[in-house]
């Protein structure tokens, strides 16, 4: 077996010392952020030794010119099945590690240069489907009360839906957010970019949240315990998110043949997108919305929520009247090959 180049080694050292060492001391970026960065190296080494033929040996700076970054980006489309607002995220985190490269490696600086050329995919935005208060109702009308699970379930759909909060946010939670007794009770939740806001809570979310307590979490709280926690880490485990969502699409699929307006195929987020949506019905302004949903831009919010023109006109004549009120595919380790070299994850065929 022949030796790796000076090369090879220079560049699989990089790409350790970033997912190991740059990316997890920004402050900026969450454990998500981290594991899209490892998700996106390891697809792309993995492309390198099995489509091009890449082993440690002939691992180069060639091997992440913009013909080769293309031909990647095609083949995550057509083998993968990826969709174009995935692709722009591989290639996102693709051009986040040849720019970090770059500042290291002045002569590697033009692949990073290169790749800033790449075009984005074309993304079609694909609007959520909302869901009535008459269909939210329903869907928390069907978690079986008789079991502890269902108990759970109906809780933690409760605080989603209530505080309009993303889902890892809400998983995220450890007992010490909780400001249960505060005159206004809340939680305080790290958003994206480790962003920390409050999210009150309403009488009936509060009762919800502080009976789950009391059967999940006992009388006194270890303020490290995750708020809902796996059953089989316990609660200093978090539950996940495909686990949460796998829970969702069940009660979905009972409540739909209650009510057609509950999709099928829920997911976490349709709770949040549901609840943003009843709030601009009941006159909330989009901008009080956009700021509870954890959105730093206002556009951000009118996307999401498939504002008009019409609605967002009508959003800011409101804000002029009220300024003066003040308001996973499975990992496998494998010890040989490229990724392996690379100190990635291989993934499974």
């Amino acid at each position: 077996m022949k030796k790796a180049t000076n090369e090879s080694v220079i560049i699989a050292r990089h790409i350790n010392a970033f997912l190991n060492k740059y990316v997890p001391s920004q402050k900026s970026h969450s454990s998500h952020t981290l594991k899209s960065y490892q998700y996106a190296l390891a697809l792309y080494i993995g492309f390198l030794e099995a489509e091009k033929g890449i082993s440690a040996e002939s691992l180069c700076g060639g091997c992440f010119s913009r013909i080769t970054i293309e031909e990647w980006l095609q083949w995550l489309i057509e083998v993968r099945c990826c969709s174009p607002e995935t692709c722009n995220n591989r290639l996102a985190s693709l051009r986040a590690f040849l720019k970090y490269m770059g500042s290291r490696e002045v002569r590697l600086l033009y692949l990073s240069e290169e790749a800033t050329r790449i075009p984005r995919k074309k993304e079609v935005r694909k609007r959520v489907k909302g869901m009535s208060k008459k269909a939210v109702q329903v869907l928390l009308s069907v978690p079986d009360l008789s079991r502890k699970t269902g108990r759970r379930d109906l809780s933690l759909m409760i605080i989603i839906y209530s505080t309009a909060a993303r889902l890892n946010e809400i998983l995220s939670l450890k007992t010490e957010q909780l400001h249960l007794d505060a005159d206004k009770p809340n939680v305080t939740v790290i958003g994206k970019g480790n962003k920390i806001r409050t999210l009150y809570l309403l009488p009936k979310a509060l009762a919800h949240l502080k009976k789950y307590l009391k059967e999940f979490h006992g009388d006194t709280l270890d303020p490290e315990a995750y708020v809902f926690y796996s059953r089989n880490t316990g609660p200093h485990g978090k539950m996940s998110q495909t686990a949460v969502n796998k829970q969702l699409k069940k009660h979905a699929g009972a409540a739909h043949e209650m009510c057609s307006e509950v999709p099928r195929g829920l997911h976490a987020h349709q709770l949040r997108h549901a609840k943003a949506s009843h709030w601009l019905e009941d006159g909330m302004n989009i901008v009080q919305i956009s700021f509870l949903l954890g959105h730093e831009q206002l556009q951000t919010t009118m996307v999401y929520m498939d504002i008009t023109i019409e609605q967002e006109l009508k959003a800011l004549a409101t804000l002029e009247d009220e300024k003066d009120k003040k308001v996973s595919k499975k990992w496998k380790n494998q010890k040989g090959g490229l990724a392996g070299f690379c100190g990635v994850r291989s993934m499974k065929k």
